[in-house]
């Protein structure tokens, strides 16, 4: 699981297989822990695609956007996330077993999240990205603070137009 945003690998689950439900319990664990995303975009795998996620997304009130059979290219930033890892851990990696399989790959992602700059995000790391923009969006005040000029009087009343008398209905 990525977001698009920060870029940031949220969850990098290594399993025999993954259910809807598994993925549910995931997103919801994911959910606890970050905030609600305005929208999960995915493929049309079936645990994707199960009465387990349509039943999630529904209850937690989250758009769910599955894209065009065949297009991998409409999910292009997790396609490019995918082919990464691939290149870099999973094709190079022997896995004793599962367990090992789970840290290594958690240390990649943890890895990938702290150490690797990006150059969409100005080459911070994902998580120095998100931590900024968490910061950024904590402080109200500073969203106050523009440079842009302020009204000095309050708008017209509906239906006063400054330039012309009052408009009445008639």
């Amino acid at each position: 699981m990525v977001d698009d945003v920060t870029r940031e690998c949220l969850a990098a689950i290594p399993d025999a297989s993954i259910s809807g439900r598994r993925v549910a319990r995931e997103l919801t664990a994911l959910i606890e822990r970050r905030g609600k995303p305005g929208m999960i975009v995915s493929d049309n795998g079936t645990e994707l695609t199960s009465n387990a996620i349509l039943t999630f997304a529904a209850a937690h009130r989250i758009e769910w956007h599955y894209i065009a059979p065949g297009k991998p290219m409409q999910n292009g930033f997790v396609e490019s996330f995918n082919g990464r890892m691939r290149d870099e851990l999973l094709n190079d990696t022997m896995f004793r077993n599962l367990a090992h399989a789970r840290v290594v790959i958690a240390a990649w992602a943890a890895d990938y999240n702290t150490e690797r700059p990006h150059s969409a995000l100005n080459y911070q790391t994902p998580a120095d990205y998100a931590r900024a923009l968490t910061t950024a969006i904590a402080r109200p005040a500073a969203r106050e603070e523009s440079s842009a000029r302020r009204a000095i009087t309050h708008p017209a009343p509906i239906g006063v137009n400054s330039n012309r008398a009052p408009v009445t209905a008639g």
